[in-house]
Formats: structure tokens, sequence, C-alpha cells
């Protein structure tokens, strides 16, 4: 899909893994033809698992949007780097390699020779000054490992923050008053300071997964039920008589967050001073919002209160035309989410203010070998033309070009004899990393269904509805608008074919509801090969059934904890494609069928909600 006109973007958060393809338009400006995201479990406790979940992660991006095995320019959180702005004494150009080389030295915490390091000279600034950053260059193999293995091979390596101003940049120029950015991560938020063509960041350890922290530990839940009550019920609450508006259960909620959030405002006041005193910067005039830890409702006006000071959400996709194939309300919403992907693509079409490279040693490897292969095969022509003109004077010369052609004529020979026995080794090796990827499915799976419950849980809690059946199921289509049976409902008990064992509910206690995975031995001569591992099931939709009983506040109340599920869901879909691609939007007679009249005496009636799922799931 890619060339030198494309670029595909990459930014690997710690929660959300986003995928963007740019091309250049007839204008010279960028055009996205395709965007998707991937979340991932921040759960520290969960950490060790991270570099597995990203690498599911960033394979099923690449497949969804058919980028193929390209080079691809992807960027890292900037809780992972070191980063560091340096002022210069007034030097020769020509010294400032080494005299960078030596401030590195001084100020980056880990020997240089273990470390991928970079800088820039910073423009505007009254003083010679560079901004430093350097990542340990094991943890940068990790991450670039995790990108290979999805198929991917690597352009270029930037950070977060200096992705995200490249876009400030090319979005909005150079602005008259001095500006904060505000990027809100998952574990990590970057402050960007704008003044002119000079900048400032810094990076905080306090970030969306610092919320759910308190949440789970005021109200002694796990951390990803702590996650799905943010995204279902969470708010932040603001100052005066908001909460008092508010049902009693949902205002404490907002008020634990507020409380959480409260420590950003105090570490941008510090950073804020620290700008000022030490690289005699501005205070700021004027705010930008971006990063998903700003999703939540009512954040903006928190900062506003905090900070006494315009806010907004960063747009940094408004002089970027969006394709034909790719969903504008999705840009639209998911804008301020962008920054880092669209500084990505800038520095593909050469149009980037900050150009930090920190590829890993490998990747520098290769291209340093790339850049000697003109000068390897200029030579190459010398030597061979050398050898022409002396073998038409000397006969000894060409007899002995004879005796090293029949040498390497058997070096060939003796070649062909391993690469027999390697090859079989390597097709071992691609079968086992098959097996290898049916493992991290498994558990990407896992961390999906868990996620499910959880949301679930979230969106239907209440005292009059209880949930006794979640089946997955297998080719569900939605039925047609209008479809009816007997009782007036949508007949959404027929359609998708149940995956879950009949033997489920009877199985003994220590036996797996995993298929066993088989290595498939490659055949050898009077040998036949071993069995294929079996065929495995996917999950398009799950149908859930349980009970519920009429209250004083409402009476059908499955209808309005449903509304959860439509606003809030993010392991579900309400919206499906027709025979002509167009996607309309599931209305609640094809998702629900509940009982609305029951025999005297009956304490709750049965319902039955059958929704598609976001993506399909492997049933091992």
């Amino acid at each position: 899909m890619a060339d030198h006109q494309t670029t595909v973007a990459l930014n690997i958060g710690s929660q959300r893994i986003g995928m963007a393809v740019f091309e250049v338009s007839k204008s010279g400006s960028l055009t996205l033809t395709a965007y998707d995201s991937e979340t991932i479990v921040a759960d520290p406790a969960l950490d060790a698992s991270k570099i597995s979940q990203t690498r599911v992660a960033i394979a099923d991006l690449a497949q969804r949007l058919k980028v193929g095995k390209v080079k691809a320019r992807y960027t890292i959180s900037g809780q992972s780097v070191f980063t560091r702005f340096v002022k210069l004494p007034p030097l020769q150009d020509d010294n400032i390699e080494q005299l960078v080389t030596f401030e590195a030295q001084q100020h980056v915490p880990f020997p240089l020779q273990e470390v991928v390091w970079d800088y820039e000279l910073i423009e505007g600034a009254s003083e010679k000054e560079v901004v430093i950053v350097a990542i340990k260059a094991d943890a940068l193999d990790e991450i670039n490992a995790a990108v290979n293995d999805s198929g991917l091979a690597t352009a270029e390596v930037d950070v977060a923050p200096m992705a995200i101003y490249n876009a400030f940049r090319a979005t909005y120029g150079n602005p008259e008053e001095p500006i904060l950015l505000i990027d809100i991560g998952a574990k990590t938020s970057n402050l960007l300071y704008i003044e002119g063509r000079r900048f400032f960041t810094r990076s905080v350890a306090i970030g969306g997964a610092a919320v759910t922290a308190a949440i789970a530990k005021e109200y002694g839940i796990p951390f990803m039920e702590a996650e799905h009550q943010k995204i279902a019920n969470g708010l932040v609450a603001l100052g005066g008589g908001h909460t008092e508006q508010l049902d009693e259960a949902v205002a404490a909620l907002a008020m634990v967050i507020r409380n959480a959030l409260t420590r950003l405002p105090a570490e941008i006041a510090r950073t804020t001073n620290y700008y000022r005193s030490q690289h005699g910067g501005s205070a700021p005039r004027r705010v930008l919002l971006a990063g998903g830890g700003a999703n939540l409702p009512y954040t903006l006006e928190f900062f506003q209160e905090k900070l006494n000071l315009p806010v907004e959400y960063f747009n940094p996709v408004r002089n970027v035309t969006i394709g034909k194939n790719v969903d504008p309300s999705v840009v639209q919403s998911e804008g301020h989410l962008m920054g880092e992907l669209v500084g990505l693509g800038l520095r593909g079409i050469g149009k980037s203010a900050i150009n930090i490279d920190l590829v890993p040693h490998v990747v520098e490897q290769s291209r340093a070998a790339d850049r000697r292969k003109p000068f390897l095969i200029a030579a190459a022509a010398v030597l061979l033309g050398g050898m022409a003109l002396w073998a038409t004077f000397e006969n000894i010369a060409a007899s002995k070009a004879a005796e090293e052609a029949k040498s390497m004529e058997e070096s060939h020979e003796a070649l062909a004899l391993l690469k027999a026995e390697i090859e079989p080794l390597l097709k071992k090796e691609d079968n086992l990393r098959q097996i290898a990827t049916g493992y991290t499915d498994a558990e990407s799976a896992h961390v999906f269904w868990m996620d499910l419950l959880a949301e679930v849980r979230g969106a239907l809690a209440s005292d009059a509805v209880w949930v006794t059946d979640l089946e997955p199921l297998q080719g569900y289509v939605p039925p047609p608008p209008g479809a009816k049976i007997a009782s007036g409902k949508p007949d959404a008990s027929t359609n998708g074919k149940s995956v879950v064992k009949p033997e489920f509910m009877t199985a003994t206690y220590g036996s797996s509801s995993l298929v066993e995975l088989k290595i498939v031995e490659e055949p050898t001569q009077g040998k036949r090969p071993g069995p294929a591992a079996p065929a495995t099931a996917t999950a398009n939709a799950v149908r859930i059934k349980g009970f519920w009983r009429e209250t004083a506040r409402s009476q059908n109340v499955v209808s309005e904890l449903l509304k959860n599920l439509r606003d809030k869901s993010t392991g579900f879909r309400f919206k499906i494609k027709d025979a002509k691609g167009a996607e309309t939007v599931l209305n609640d007679d094809q998702i629900l069928n509940i009982t609305v009249a029951g025999k005297t005496g009956e304490l709750g009636l049965p319902f039955e909600i059958t929704l598609p799922l976001a993506r399909e799931v492997a049933i091992k």
C-alpha cells in the first residue's frame, strides 16, 4: 500500500495504539486515507504483558488498514524518554556537535553507550539552545521488536511531545500569545509551552490511569472495573453547587475524579514557574487540551476553573484533508487524540519543525549499509573492469580466474546442501511463530472478555435487573428493522449460532477450555506430517439474558439501562453496514426482546439483548 508518497504513522501510547495512513495532496498538504485505533489495558498489574498486548494491537491495526510490510514512522511515550533543554555558549556552528555531545554526557543519567539519543536546535530562543532526547537502548529495542514482529519495518522513531509540537506548528502557525498545550495520556501528561518559534516541554507522571487508580482505591474494586465505571459514569466535579444537581452516586464518583485531577494543575503551576525563571519564558494566556485523559465530561471546564485561562480542545486535523474511506465523524470526535499521528505525517513530507530520530542501533546500521551500497557497486565495477583488462594481457590471470570460478561453484554446491537443511528449520520456525501468535491472540481475547463483562456489569447495574446468561454467538446478523414475531418483538433468539460448548456446564474441575495447540511437523522421507492444529471458532455477537422488574421510576428499566451501553460501550457496536455499504444505527427493536406482561405474582419478566461485538473474537 505504501510508496514514496505514503506515510504510515503509528502512535504507541500506554493505553491507546493509533495508526494512520497519509498521502500527499496535489497542493502538498496531508490527506488522511486510513485511520483506526486499539485500546490496551493500562492496569499496572498487567505491565508484564504490555509488550505482547502492544504487538497484537499493532498487528491487528496493520491488518485492518491493509498497510502490508512497509516502513512506518512511530512515536514513543514521553514517559519512556529523558528530555532536557540546554543553553549553549556562543560558539561556531562547526563546534556544536562536539559541545552537544559533552552536554549530553553531563545531563543524560546513563552512559551514552547504553542509550539512543538525538538533539535539535531550538529556533527563536534568545540564546543558542538545544533539546536533548535519550532513551535506554534495551527499552527501545523492546518497543521496536513489537513493531517489527507485527510485520512493519522502522523508518523513523519520534517522541510524542515533539510530534505533537510539529502538528501544532503546522496547524496554528506562530501565535502571538503564549500557549500551553496539555496532552493527557494514560500514565503521563505532556506539557508543551509554545511561545513564538520557541517551545519547552515537560512530562509529568499524572494521567488517566491515576484517576482510575483513585477510583479503585476509594471503592475497593479492581482496576479494570474502576476503568469501566470511569468511562460509563465518570465526570469531573466543578466548583460551586455543580454536584448538587447530580445523582448521589454519580456526584461522589465525580468528586473522586476531581480530587485525582487536582494534582495536575498543581504540577502545571510548578512547571510554569520553572519555565519562566530558568528559561525566560512567559506565562501562558491560552490552553489547548489533547489526549485520551481529556475525554471525561467537564474536563475542559475543570481546567478553565483551575487555571483561570480560556481552554479549548486541540484540533491537529484542521488542515488535513479527510479521504473518502475515513469516517469524518470519527475524526471529528477523536481529532484531539491524533496530534502525534499528524506530526509523523508531516515528517513524511518534510514539513516538520523538529526532527528528532531515535532509531535503534540495528536500524542505523542498516541505513549505513544502504548508504555504502552505491560506493561498493562503483568500486566493484572498477575492479571487474581492471580484471577484464588485465586478463587480455595475462593468460595466467585468466587461468587463475577460472580456478576461482571453479572454487566458487564448489562453494555454491556446498551452500546449496546447507540451504536444503536450513529451509525445513525455517518452515518449522514459521509454524512455531504461528502457534505463538495463537497464544498471544488467546491472551488478547481473554482480556477482551474480562473488559466486556466489566462493561456489561457497569451498564446494567440496577437492583431491578439481573443477568443470568452471557452467550457468545457466531455468524450473527442483526434482524432488519420491522422484523416481528408473534410477541411483537424482533426474532433475536434464532439468529446466530452459539459457540458455547455443550459440555461447558458439566465440565470437571481442572479441565481446560482451550483447544490443545500442536506443532505440525514437517514431513520427512518415509514419514507422514503430524496433525494440524484444530480450527478456531470466532464470536461476532453476544446474547445477554436475564430478568427485570418494574420500578417506581421506570416501566422499562432495561431499555433505559441499554442507553448506558449505547453511549459508552467500546466492546459492542451499534452500527451495521447494509448491502450497499451504508452505515445504519441499530434501534432498540433490533437489539432488545423484552417481555412486558406476565402472570400475577411473578417477581420478574425475561429479556434478551443481542449485540454485535466491536470485533470478532477467537474462541479457543
